[in-house]
């Protein structure tokens, strides 16, 4: 019995380790002036997951930009519900919530980081590992988490989407997905440390009914990628970078980065 349960445990610790994606989710993507936004915190693969785990991902920031406004909203969480936010949208026009979440801890073992790194398009940190022996050591890690969303209130769009935030690693869309429809083309800027990340993997998620479709990318060397807007729903795009840990306590330190909107 101790085995099988020490298996079972073993099989849901390596399901967990898999779910990287994380993002905000709205009940709905469009609304009209004074209607209240329902907010989930989620993580999970395929664009699928369940809400986050609060008490190990504390919100660090937690903002709504419009224009040259923001608002702190942070105060507004409710850890204890699935939809953890309820915000009231005032004003018309392209709305961007953004989340920083704290550096928190996860240690693996090294089949499952060479995996890790291996899915997410971190052969760099393979490269360091097998240079310097390591490749067979367990890895801790730091991970951090920057989530945007783009949400639409009334009909009038505007250059909020483009907005930097400064976030350590950070994609902002070249064009407001809302004035975008099928058939046309989106552009995203990749950064990290305000800087173009070239060569970068980027994977992009568009939901059609259950089903979720991924296309993995590079983005060039100004940290452009482009792709086809070739089905309504929402879309998610997201990518990770990964240094050597700049605090003690972890070998890594990984920072995370996703934008969530919809096409109509």
């Amino acid at each position: 019995m101790k085995r099988i349960i020490s298996v079972i445990v073993i099989l849901l610790l390596a399901i967990v380790a898999q779910c990287h994606e994380f993002w905000l989710q709205p009940k709905k993507f469009k609304y009209v002036v004074g209607e209240e936004m329902n907010l989930s915190f989620m993580v999970g693969d395929n664009f699928d997951g369940d809400p986050w785990d609060l008490k190990k991902h504390k919100i660090e920031k937690l903002e709504v930009h419009h224009l040259g406004k923001s608002s702190d909203i942070k105060t507004l969480v409710n850890p204890d519900q699935k939809e953890k936010l309820k915000y009231k949208l005032v004003e018309a026009g392209t709305h961007l919530i953004a989340l920083q979440s704290n550096a928190a801890f996860m240690e693996s073992d090294a089949q499952a980081f060479h995996d890790y790194l291996k899915e997410d398009g971190l052969e760099n940190i393979i490269d360091i590992r097998q240079k310097a022996g390591t490749e067979n050591a367990p890895a801790k890690e730091f991970y951090t988490r920057f989530a945007k969303l783009l949400v639409q209130v009334g009909n009038r769009t505007d250059d909020t989407f483009k907005k930097r935030l400064g976030y350590r690693v950070e994609i902002i869309p070249q064009q407001n997905p809302y004035a975008l429809k099928t058939g046309d083309y989106l552009q995203c800027l990749v950064l990290f440390s305000g800087r173009p990340a070239k060569n970068q993997l980027v994977k992009v998620w568009n939901k059609i009914g259950n089903t979720s479709i991924l296309q993995n990318m590079y983005s060039e060397n100004d940290g452009m990628i482009k792709f086809p807007i070739s089905s309504h729903g929402p879309w998610m795009v997201s990518t990770v970078n990964m240094v050597a840990s700049e605090k003690a306590g972890a070998d890594w330190q990984s920072f995370w980065g996703s934008l969530v909107f919809e096409i109509e």
